[in-house]
């Protein structure tokens, strides 16, 4: 009896290992290294996206290890995974398995109550709040406002020169516009001053968060502060006019914000949210439709059938307003009936966002472990995705280097999660659509008026954003109005 007993109590720890063993070799890690502490391959990553080389470093991973790889990136232990599966895994993923999750230094910056990084009910009561002023429904009254700073900017940036930096033009743009329809901030040295400090704080967002006085995550860190205490005490001037009622809750999206009550009277959305939400909105809406705005403008001067059939387009529309009479700058104003028949324009937009995204990556968190593709992507690990992974796809897009604005003509041929500029499903970006006017608009009083050609080269780097060389330097050309 007592052999037996001691038998099974040598043999239970040996079964439970091998039991153990078993179940942890059918959850297995993705292949792949984690690299140095911290570091990881950080520095790889962002060397490949300066010299433009990021897609063709990411293939290198598939081809070493296949669909799913590990690696650590900006100081978390990472997955990354790719295709349409990947992106529905990102953009639609079950909310108690995957959460937003930036890197440390985006989150740092940025804040931690932003849409990037809130989950479940928290995520829903905000994205609702902000849709509440990004709809198609609420922005059919902006496109006026819009029409008169794109006026404004060419005047001041365009006329009368022979040669313009576009990158740096079309940043000043966005920014203004971001001040003028979300801030009602009507001051251009006010202007001038948020611009400066938000543009350095954006340099470090994607960077190793080392706090070091000489790093550019140290540099955003300060900047990121500054421009918080500026939105700060725009906040209070916005609450201190609501109460006194010169302010409308419709007058821009931080009244708006701040109007928002339950059924209860409380307010939907705290402080610090609109805060952090308002840092977001401002980078996704000053670097990304900028990006999108100069890249159609390179894409346009290498592709001339594209440019007149853009052309035609804006001049029909611009044709139907004229009459008899002269016009006053409120007549000739575009409107939102103007923007619907703007089809070909907005696929040329979309193609030059497949092949060109403005966001090349983003994270996720693993809230549990998740089964993926035969691997376990472990609780607590980072996500990592790019787009470009199916927007380079020629098994979704057909000889995918060429621009063909075609691809879009029917939105329904486009595979589902395969273009993810605007991101998916319950996670698409809430201001594509202020994304697209803004576009749109910009896009007509520039083809209307001047033709030009590129006087740099044709390449560009990530920073992480596309920057063209020289931050494309084109020789415009005005054109004898009608």
């Amino acid at each position: 009896m007592n052999i037996l007993i001691a038998l099974l109590l040598f043999l239970l720890p040996v079964l439970f290992l091998l039991s153990w063993r078993r179940r942890g070799s059918s959850r297995k890690l993705p292949p792949g290294s984690l690299g140095i502490p911290i570091i990881g391959q950080s520095l790889d990553l962002l060397r490949a996206m300066r010299t433009n080389t990021g897609e063709e470093w990411l293939q290198e991973r598939v081809r070493k290890y296949g669909p799913i790889s590990k690696l650590s990136l900006f100081g978390k232990r990472t997955v990354f995974i790719h295709g349409q599966a990947a992106n529905k895994l990102v953009f639609s993923g079950d909310s108690t398995k995957i959460s937003n999750k930036q890197t440390a230094s985006i989150r740092a910056i940025l804040g931690d109550c932003n849409l990037m990084e809130l989950s479940g009910q928290d995520h829903k009561r905000v994205r609702e709040s902000l849709m509440s002023f990004l709809q198609p429904e609420s922005l059919k009254q902006y496109v006026g406002k819009m029409d008169e700073e794109v006026r404004k900017h060419i005047n001041l940036h365009w006329q009368g020169k022979e040669k313009v930096v576009a990158l740096p033009l079309m940043k000043n743009l966005t920014f203004n516009i971001i001040c003028s329809l979300l801030f009602n901030m009507k001051e251009r040295v006010e202007r001038e001053r948020f611009l400066q400090n938000f543009q350095e704080m954006i340099e470090g967002m994607w960077s190793i968060p080392v706090k070091l006085p000489f790093t550019r995550y140290s540099r955003s860190l300060r900047t990121s502060s500054k421009v918080q205490d500026m939105l700060k005490e725009l906040i209070q001037e916005k609450k201190v006019k609501l109460e006194q009622h010169t302010a409308t809750p419709h007058q821009d999206l931080i009244t708006c914000l701040l109007s928002k009550r339950d059924e209860e009277n409380k307010r939907v959305v705290t402080d610090k949210e609109i805060l952090h939400n308002i840092m977001l909105i401002m980078v996704a809406g000053h670097d990304t439709s900028s990006v999108l705005m100069t890249f159609m403008l390179r894409l346009l001067s290498r592709n001339p059938a594209v440019y007149k059939a853009v052309l035609r387009e804006q001049e029909a529309i611009a044709e139907s307003k004229t009459s008899g009479e002269p016009l006053t700058w409120e007549d000739k104003s575009l409107t939102w009936e103007d923007l619907a028949r703007m089809k070909y324009t907005w696929r040329v937009a979309m193609e030059t966002l497949r092949m060109v995204p403005p966001v090349f990556a983003g994270f996720r968190v693993a809230l549990k472990d998740i089964d993926y593709s035969g691997y376990i992507i472990p609780k607590g690990w980072q996500i990592f995705w790019a787009s470009s992974m199916t927007h380079m796809d020629e098994s979704i897009f057909p000889e995918p280097s060429k621009f063909d604005p075609a691809r879009f003509e029917n939105q329904m041929s486009v595979p589902p999660y395969s273009f993810i500029a605007f991101g998916g499903g319950p996670r698409i970006c809430p201001g594509h659509e202020f994304a697209r006017i803004e576009t749109l608009v910009a896009i007509h009083y520039l083809v209307k008026q001047y033709s030009w050609e590129l006087c740099s080269d044709d390449n560009y780097i990530r920073d992480p954003m596309p920057v063209p060389t020289q931050g494309l330097l084109l020789r415009i050309v005005p054109k004898k109005q009608k």
